[in-house]
């Protein structure tokens, strides 16, 4: 195999990867746990700090607060959220929250 052959066939290791957990089924998983990581730096440290419990369960965000206050602020510009979220997923991984 001469090396033209050879490095039009090698992949990088982030292209195997990628195959492999769209493969596995993994790729909504991986976009979810990156959102969850970058909660605080989405909406900010004050309300990452009164951020107690965050998940994400067939496209809805679960949220549960420590202040009712903020609670309700967050309620009002969920849409907002909804957006901001989606847009740094680059697709749309939710379409609703909850905060509990």
């Amino acid at each position: 195999m001469s090396d033209k052959e050879r490095n039009q066939k090698d992949q990088g290791i982030d292209k195997i990867i990628d195959k492999m957990m769209k493969a596995w089924g993994l790729e909504g998983k991986m976009k979810e746990m990156d959102i969850i990581n970058a909660w605080p730096e989405m909406m900010g440290q004050g309300i990452a700090n009164r951020t107690e419990k965050i998940y994400i369960r067939n496209k809805v965000l679960h949220i549960k607060l420590n202040s009712s206050v903020m609670r309700d602020e967050l309620h009002y510009g969920r849409s907002v959220i909804i957006q901001r979220v989606n847009q740094f997923a680059g697709s749309e991984v939710i379409n609703d929250i909850w905060f509990e």
